[in-house]
């Protein structure tokens, strides 16, 4: 099975007419959908809301973008400096968000999203450049495919569709699993290459609760209708681990399954990851871990055990305040005059004195908090 094919097909399709058994049921912000075209909320086809994530200023990369849904929703959290970028490898649902850009540039007040047409398992290869290539030289793809791979990586080097360390945060919507299985491990090492140390990760997919047998991802339309090539549950997470991410974990988990395969339940989730930062260095951010349990222990090695003060680096101590384990650490913010730490780099021995702390605030939830009196 050509999978690329058969997927683009299929899709080719869902942006003519509109194909319900390509998605599953999502809430949305109905505030964000108020300003999209009905057409592009009708021919979207998702698993999950992956735009929360979304932070003002932020580069967004959307891949699989489809007819744009995503990117337009998110170009309404980005603020005036963020910017949205979509990548797709079907003509017909690149038209679809394109149709509608200058539209939607109008409404939000400044053209905030662009769509590049592209493989998500290699987001350096600019496939309207390559395409306008083999029109310059036809035939060359077989007449001489060593120049053209020669210029497909001098094309890549030189002006990649999605340049190194560009991106704050990478989003999807149930298109992971449609990349041929051959493919993923470097999808995931573009999705890494293309973040900026920190950049964070939301994909919103369909696993299974077990591995997926041959002969179901041998059939075309369960692969291109989002199920045959579902990651299976702890993989999904496992993936990220070993392209080098951190903080990997799942947050929305749906309670039933979408579909039900010969006994394989398959339900769509949000996994949430991290890009580790450069050279962490110790300007006086501080967490307390509250337990219940005896101490956790994080991707990068740091144990944190319950009721000590734990010296983080900054992008640690907001991916804390932000993640899913927000409610478990009490965070404790560096003191004004903590300027003397910011050559330092963190020390082995991650115990901070309470000395260093006082006078500042605990912030629970990851939140500040009224005072009361």
């Amino acid at each position: 099975m050509n999978t690329e094919s058969k997927v683009s097909e299929r899709y080719a399709q869902g942006a003519k007419e509109v194909e319900p058994s390509l998605c599953c049921p999502v809430e949305y912000d109905v505030g964000l959908l108020e300003l999209l075209p009905r057409e592009i909320i009708d021919k979207d086809y998702g698993c999950g809301d992956p735009s929360r994530y979304v932070k003002t200023d932020d580069t967004v990369l959307d891949l699989g973008s489809g007819g744009g849904k995503i990117c337009y929703m998110a170009a309404q959290l980005v603020g005036d400096n963020g910017h949205v970028i979509g990548v797709d490898m079907t003509d017909e649902m690149l038209a679809l968000a394109r149709k509608y850009q200058a539209e939607m540039a109008q409404k939000l007040g400044a053209d905030k999203v662009s769509f590049r047409k592209g493989y998500i398992q290699d987001l350096a290869l600019n496939l309207e450049a390559r395409e306008a290539f083999l029109a310059q030289n036809p035939g060359i793809d077989s007449s001489d495919p060593a120049a053209l791979s020669a210029w497909e990586n001098k094309q890549k080097e030189s002006s990649p569709l999605v340049a190194d360390a560009s991106v704050d945060i990478v989003v999807s919507n149930c298109v992971l699993n449609l990349v041929d299985e051959k493919h993923r491990s470097q999808m995931i090492s573009e999705i890494f290459r293309v973040l900026k140390p920190g950049g964070r990760v939301a994909i919103s997919d369909i696993v299974s609760d077990e591995f997926v047998p041959q002969h179901l991802k041998d059939d075309a339309r369960l692969w291109s209708g989002c199920i045959s090539g579902a990651f299976q549950e702890k993989e999904f997470t496992q993936v990220f681990l070993d392209a080098g991410f951190i903080d990997v974990a799942y947050d929305k988990w749906d309670e039933d399954p979408w579909q039900v395969v010969e006994g394989i339940e398959f339900r769509s989730v949000t996994v949430m990851a991290n890009k580790p930062a450069q050279d962490p260095v110790d300007h006086g951010h501080t967490v307390i871990y509250r337990g219940p349990f005896a101490e956790l222990k994080d991707n990068n090695g740091v144990t944190y055990p319950r009721g000590s003060r734990i010296a983080v680096d900054a992008n640690t101590f907001q991916n804390l305040q932000d993640g899913m384990a927000k409610d478990s650490f009490i965070f404790i913010e560096p003191s004004a005059d903590s300027g003397n730490n910011d050559a330092n780099p963190l020390a082995a021995a991650r115990s901070r004195s309470a000395a260093q702390n006082k006078g500042r605030s605990h912030i629970t939830g990851g939140k500040k908090k009224n005072s009361c009196c």
